[in-house]
């Protein structure tokens, strides 16, 4: 299929970062969902990397939120800002006004967390939307056998929610989502040091900890880091050294979550497609599937071979940038008007 010329774009709305693509250049855009404004004015001060620079760093009248939590709109005004400066430099870029947008939602969201979606993007000023399901855009982004009959799982593990499903014949057998994903790694951190240490830490630090050392398997335990925090107890700053094996334990009831979502799945799919997956693995995406360990520990649990998709950061929005084909688009769009 031939891709279609300009006026299209693909958005890859997610908790932790926003992805803007088109047919012809791929991903234009990568910042963080981040957006940071002026409590008393309700000024907007910053949007995406900048916003997120300003993290713990801000004065007491600034305020620096992600707009989407667990993969949904939690603040629409301030969602529609951070979709309105994403989608103008996307246009600003390929010179075209009220393009046609393909845009992924988590699975199972409810109607009136589509809708918000839908009238966010109408409200920037696209002229068309399609919204595609996320576990579909990254079984297709990952490269899995999408159309052909044969059942391929796909867990993509964000950072507000995990997609777990099962694709073929080109729609979805089986699917599930759960709202715990990469924030919540994060935030078991921090509850970690906090009871362990005394100590607090922000989220920008909980997510170097994780990046640095973090592991799900004792077999991908490695080093130490150096933390800095506040300490609770003197409330003056504090210097200490976490290990990956600590880290490991402080992540580990959240690794279990994602563990048991995909254990489920697998227990509702149909034998016939459950044998398919035997044969062929599992493959999984998405930020989280780069936590060392993990592709092992999901491997020992599931007793089926696991695989990391050649790009997983960008199985989603590479999965849409496919979907961007005069074909493709007008299939999703008429599922998207079903629904409406």
């Amino acid at each position: 299929m031939a891709a279609i010329s300009g006026g299209y774009i693909g958005i890859d709305l997610g908790t932790a970062n926003t992805l803007v693509c088109t047919p012809e250049k791929g991903v234009i855009i990568r910042e963080p969902s981040y957006v940071a404004y002026d409590i008393k004015t309700e000024e907007i001060i910053a949007i995406g990397q900048d916003a997120k620079n300003l993290v713990g760093k801000t004065a007491a009248n600034i305020s620096v939120v992600r707009p989407l939590r667990d993969g949904v709109i939690s603040d629409f005004e301030l969602t529609l800002a951070m979709l309105s400066h994403f989608v103008r430099k996307a246009m600003s870029k390929n010179l075209f006004a009220r393009p046609k947008v393909v845009v992924c939602i988590p699975y199972g969201v409810t109607e009136i967390e589509y809708s918000a979606l839908e009238n966010a993007l109408f409200e920037v000023g696209v002229g068309a939307v399609a919204i595609v399901e996320e576990p579909v855009a990254a079984a297709i982004g990952a490269g899995l056998p999408f159309k052909t009959p044969v059942g391929n799982m796909i867990v993509d593990i964000g950072g507000g929610t995990t997609e777990v499903a099962v694709v073929t014949a080109g729609g979805l057998a089986v699917s599930k989502s759960l709202r715990v994903a990469g924030d919540e790694l994060n935030e078991a951190i921090v509850e970690y040091i906090r009871k362990k240490f005394n100590v607090v830490i922000g989220e920008v630090t909980a997510e170097e900890i994780k990046k640095e050392i973090g592991s799900a398997h004792k077999n991908a335990d490695f080093g130490m880091l150096e933390v800095r925090g506040r300490n609770l107890i003197t409330g003056l700053p504090s210097v200490f050294n976490i290990y990956s094996s600590e880290v490991r334990v402080a992540i580990t009831p959240v690794i279990n979550q994602l563990v048991d979502v995909i254990r489920a799945t697998l227990e509702i799919t149909p034998p016939e497609l459950c044998a398919d997956i035997h044969t062929g693995g599992i493959t999984i995406s998405g930020g989280g599937a780069l936590l060392p360990g993990l592709p092992q520990l999901i491997s020992e649990k599931t007793k089926v071979n696991v695989y990391m998709a050649k790009r997983p950061l960008d199985c989603v929005i590479d999965g849409i940038q496919k979907i961007m084909t005069k074909e493709g688009y007008e299939s999703v769009l008429r599922i998207a008007n079903h629904r409406r």
